[in-house]
Order: structure tokens, then C-alpha cells, then sequence
């Protein structure tokens, strides 16, 4: 499995006897159907659009391992912590404001957001703001209602040739700087990090010099920026004080942004001509407030957080993230993680095997290596080196795959109570089980033209507290063909399996006659041969395979040919070790084990379950 939430009723704990079978979902607003119906046939998903009250969310919280909420909702710590069997939090929208991201980070829980999903409408409500503050939209409007004809007292300005400056130059800038360049406006930017050559493209200037240079010249300005430190509060009265007496400010991005006082006493002075605001800093505005003062001010148009309210953003929204929701809680990877980097659709594709790859690699490590040797701690004891080779390392976000490595190794030891690792705590779990992993990202070809893969992952362990020849080198070794993964390579021996189900690795002395004794005896168990595989010992001298073998269907029936191929090409030595891969079916106890360890030139045997 990827290394993203599991449905495992083990997480933070078991769950109460009334929990159902399924998984169930929260969702206490108003989200589009057409993504619920996404979540319908796998999950139970209560929805409740009329809202929760914050003790109701509290309460209501630990029997649900998903929520979906859009900006209402408060997901606080204390939602967090109850929320015992929680593994995504998803947000129908752009801002996570209304989250703990960092309490729910420190809970393992995976936030989603929908960064796309309303560009398009936030683009174009911050266009309508421009052009309703231009035309006075909004007082013509209230006092033609009211029975007034005050066309004199409401002459508005052109915005074409005039001068819109953006802070901010992300995706829905970018798309406000196209709809502007369109409407015949002279487009100014300031983002630190932005391209000068993405932005020239669209037609638009980046100020090098930032706000200082941007204010005194612009006609317009529209901030798109995440509410941070760095931005609460961007524009006070220092910034207004040095833009036009005819310049108009618009905010579809985050209240707080400018700081509401400041922008009251701005409209009220004289020093700018009017606003257009659709976020408040408190939503509703509290009456009486400064944000309430605003939004009642006859030089403001002001909306109520539509910047995303439209039939298409709802339906996109919801259909992104029940999208992720639904991805996350099958094990899959999110492509909008806000705790963790963010993954593109193209990396996704590519990684997806990989981290089943890798997942399996980790779990094979403990099962073979450890798990056998009756001492756990020497996961934590040793030193992991997770080598990406070929096309793979051309890949710079692999947190997800390091996080499936961490889940392989921990995931066949961990307590029944134990939470599922995922992208989010991976690098915890791996610090707090003394784990350390070093990636390394070799950029040459993974293998000759001959080789059925372009990509090769290698796992390497280490004896952490000793150095030189005895650190006690162990080296699995994967790659993808296709969609399917392999292991090519355990510790000295070559091979091609896929690790999956349940595997006996015996690692024996090559001689005639194995491979039928092994069959007999676990026929004699019940336990049926569905596949197996000679690994050969790799030569030291040209790292080539000693023998060949490759994984074939065996069934019982076949076993005695497989002898008769053995005893034809080994030759018969002791000392000359292989491994002996087995996919079987049934019941497979400490009584198959002892048996087969007491066939003779058998060394050792592995149980392993993927």
C-alpha cells in the first residue's frame, strides 16, 4: 500500500463497537453532490449542511476518518485530537485558514486543499470588483432602489490604459493580469518569486523595487496572496498614504491582508477613491466593527466571500477534493497536500509504483532481515541509504516514497494501536523509531539496454554503531516494468519476483534435490507452491548470477521437473548457496517452518507477508 492514510480502525487507537463497517465521512456544509457521489459507494458520508456547533464537531468527531469542510467550519486542535481515527481533513477551496494545520500535522493527518479549483471565478469577481468600484456599481445600484436619480453625483473612470498593479503573481494573478491586459490595462506586478520571463509572456511588469515602486503609480490594486505573517497587515497607513487620491484597492484573496483600520481611514481622508472587498478579517463582520463600518462604506462595493461562489468552482472544488479524500483513504497519494509538498500530476503517475515498490522493499527488510532474527531494534539500529537510479532520480519531490519506506520497515512490528505513517509524519515516526535515512539521487543509466526497467531503487542498510568491514552491508534491490514491481536483487543473490502475498525464502546450499524435498514437505503441511524462483549467488569477480532461474507458475504437479532442471545445471557442491523464492497459499505456521529448517542443506528459512 502508498504510504497515505489506510482504512485500519487501528489508527490513534481502537475505535468504539459502534462503528461501522465502512469508513465513515463528515461533512457539516454544503459541498457540491457530484463529489460526494464519488465517496458514496466505499463510504458512509454524513453530510449535515446546516452546520455543526463547535461541541457538536467535538463530539460527533472520533467515530469519522474523514472531513470535508469549505470555510465555515472550524478545525481546531481540540477537533484534531478528538478526532481519534481522523486521517484527512480536506477543504473545499483554496485557504486552509480555518484549520490547524500544524496540530494536525503533529496528529498525522493529512489537509487537502483545492488550489485550482476557483481560479477562473476568483479571477473574474476580482475583475467585477474592478469594474463595479470604476463605475460606482454599487451606490448606483443602492440609490436607484431607494427611488434616487443621482446620475451626476456618480460619474465613474475608464480602466482601459490605466495602470493595475498585482501583488502577488500566483495562479489566480496571473489570470486577474490576462482578463486586465484584455481590457486594454498597463499591468504591474510585485512577487519576489516570479518569473520575469512567465510574466513578461502574459504582458505583464514585474517592479523590481516591490511595494514602494508599485503604489505611487498604480490606478487599481489587487493583492493574491495567502494570509502569512510576512502579509497580515501588507498595506496600513504608511502604504495608502503613498498611492493616488484616484486609486482603487480590491481584496477576493484573504481579509487582513490590509489592515481594516487603516483602509477605513484611507476612504474616509480622501487618500484613495473607493474599494471593492469580498474578505473581511471576521465573517460575518461583528456589528459595529471596523470590517462591518467597511462594508457599509458608500466608497466600498462590497460582497459576501463570493470569490469562489459560482455552480462551476463549487462543482471543481468538491470534485478535487473528494477526489483526494477518496484517494488517501484507499492508500493512495494526495495531489493538494497542504502539510506536505505538493504533488503534480505527473509526479504522481510516476511515483505511484515506486512507492508500492519501495513500501514492499521496506517490508521485505524487516520480515527477511529482522523479523527472523528475533531482534527488532535493529530497524533502529542501523543506518538506510535509498538509492534512486535512472529516470527516478530525476524526480525531485520523493517524499512519498521515503515515506512508504518508512511504513515497510516499521509496518510489520508496529503495535495494533499504532497510526498509519504517512507523507505528513513519515519523518517523525522515522525520528522517533531511530530510523535514519539518507536519499541519494545518481543520475546515470539504471541498467544496461538489455534490462527490462530505466528506473532502479536500491535500498542499502548499514550496522549504524560500526564502521568498515564490519558494518554489515544489506542490500535489497527493486525496479517497475510497466505497472508491476519487482525485487531484483536480495542481499548476495540476483533475482525477479514480485513481492507480493505470502513468500518463503529459504536460503539453502544448491544441490540436487531441493527444490522436490521443499515441495514434499510443505505438501505434506497443506500449503500449496503457486510460483518459485532460484536466486543465484552473485559472482564477486563480474557481479553476474552463478546459475539462472527465473520466476515461473509451479504448482506441486511441476515441482519434479524443476528438480530435474536443478540437478542438470548445479553442480552438486557444498558451499555453493542460493535462494529459494516461494509464492504459497495456506496456512503457513512455526510448524512449516521447524519442518522445513530441518531438511537437510537448508540454512535458513523467511516467512514473509506483503
Amino acid at each position: 500500500m502508498a504510504p497515505g492514510a489506510v482504512v485500519d480502525d487501528r489508527h490513534h487507537g481502537s475505535s468504539s463497537s459502534s462503528s461501522p463497517s465502512k469508513p465513515r465521512i463528515l461533512v457539516p456544509e454544503k459541498v457540491s453532490p457530484d463529489g460526494l457521489a464519488m465517496l458514496a459507494s466505499d463510504f458512509e458520508v454524513d453530510s449535515r449542511p446546516g452546520g455543526l456547533s463547535p461541541q457538536e464537531l467535538i463530539e460527533l468527531i472520533p467515530s469519522y476518518h474523514g472531513l470535508i469542510v469549505r470555510s465555515e467550519t472550524k478545525v481546531t486542535s481540540e477537533v484534531l485530537t478528538a478526532g481519534r481515527n481522523l486521517r484527512v481533513v480536506a477543504r473545499a477551496g483554496v485557504g486552509v485558514d480555518n484549520i490547524d494545520v500544524d496540530a494536525a500535522t503533529a496528529q498525522g493527518i493529512i489537509v487537502v486543499n483545492s488550489p485550482s479549483g476557483n481560479i477562473v471565478a476568483a479571477a473574474e469577481h476580482t475583475v467585477a470588483l474592478l469594474l463595479a468600484t470604476a463605475r460606482n456599481i454599487g451606490r448606483a445600484d443602492r440609490t436607484f432602489k431607494a427611488g434616487r436619480w443621482e446620475r451626476g453625483k456618480l460619474v465613474g473612470v475608464e480602466v482601459g490604459r490605466k495602470t493595475l498593479g498585482i501583488i502577488g503573481l500566483g495562479k489566480v494573478g496571473m489570470k486577474v493580469a490576462r482578463m486586465a491586459v484584455g481590457l486594454g490595462m498597463k499591468v504591474l506586478a510585485a512577487d519576489p518569486y516570479a518569473s520575469a520571463d512567465v510574466a513578461r509572456g502574459a504582458g505583464v511588469e514585474l517592479v523590481s523595487g516591490g511595494l514602494p515602486d508599485l503604489l505611487p503609480v498604480v490606478d487599481f490594486l489587487t493583492i493574491h496572496t495567502p494570509l502569512l505573517a510576512s502579509t497580515l497587515d501588507l498595506l496600513g497607513e504608511d502604504e495608502f498614504r503613498k498611492m493616488k487620491k484616484t486609486a482603487r484597492v480590491l481584496n477576493v484573496a484573504r481579509g487582513g491582508v490590509y489592515n481594516e483600520a487603516a483602509l477605513l481611514k484611507a476612504l474616509d481622508e480622501g487618500w484613495i477613491a473607493g474599494a471593492g472587498l469580498d474578505v473581511f478579517t471576521k465573517e460575518p463582520p461583528e456589528e459595529g466593527s471596523v470590517a462591518a463600518q467597511l462594508a457599509r462604506h458608500e466608497k466600498v462595493v462590497s460582497t459576501p466571500h463570493l470569490g469562489a461562489s459560482t455552480v462551476e468552482a463549487q462543482e471543481n472544488v468538491s470534485l478535487d477534493v473528494c477526489g483526494q479524500v477518496l484517494l488517501i483513504l484507499q492508500g493512495g497519494l494526495p495531489t493538494a497536500a497542504v502539510n506536505a509538498p505538493l504533488i503534480l500530476p505527473e509526479e504522481y503517475r510516476k511515483l505511484q509504483p515506486f512507492v508500492r515498490l519501495v513500501e514492499k522493499m521496506g517490508g521485505l527488510y524487516t520480515q527477511h532481515y529482522v523479523t527472523r532474527a528475533g531482534s527488532r531494534a535493529r530497524v533502529g539500529g542501523r543506518r538506510f541509504e535509498l538509492v534512486y537510479q535512472g529516470e527516478l532520480a530525476g524526480v525531485s519531490n520523493t517524499r512519498p516514497v521515503f515515506a512508504a519506506l518508512v511504513k515497510g520497515l516499521v509496518g510489520p512490528f508496529s503495535e495494533s494501536g499504532g497510526r498509519d505513517v504517512n507523507i505528513v509524519n513519515a519523518t517523525l515516526i522515522a525520528k522517533e523509531k531511530g530510523i535514519v535515512i539518507d536519499e541519494v539521487h545518481t543520475r546515470g543509466a539504471a541498467a544496461d539496454g538489455a534490462a527490462p526497467y530505466s528506473s532502479l531503487v536500491t535500498l542499502r542498510s548499514y550496522d549504524g554503531t560500526t564502521t568498515g568491514e564490519g558494518r554489515g552491508e544489506q542490500i535489497i534491490e527493486g525496479y517497475v516494468s510497466g505497472r508491476s514491481i519487482f525485487i531484483s536483487k536480495l542481499d548476495r543473490f540476483t533475482s525477479s519476483f514480485t513481492p507480493e502475498g505470502t513468500l518463503l525464502i529459504l536460503h539453502n546450499y544448491d544441490e540436487p534435490g531441493k527444490i522436490g524435498g521443499v515441495g514434499m514437505a510443505l505438501g505434506s503441511k497443506g500449503v500449496n507452491i503457486e510460483w518459485m524462483q532460484v536466486a543465484s549467488l552473485v559472482d564477486k569477480k563480474d557481479g553476474r548470477s552463478s546459475g539462472a532461474g527465473g520466476e515461473e507458475d509451479l504448482g506441486l504437479a511441476k515441482v519434479d521437473s524443476a528438480v530435474a532442471g536443478v540437478a542438470a545445471g548445479g553442480n552438486g557442491k557444498r558451499g555453493n548457496e542460493a535462494l529459494m523464492i516461494l509464492g504459497v497459499g495456506g496456512p503457513v505456521g512455526n510448524d512449516v517452518l521447524e519442518s522445513l529448517k530441518q531438511e537437510e542443506g537448508i540454512l535458513d528459512v523467511s516467512l514473509i507477508r506483503l
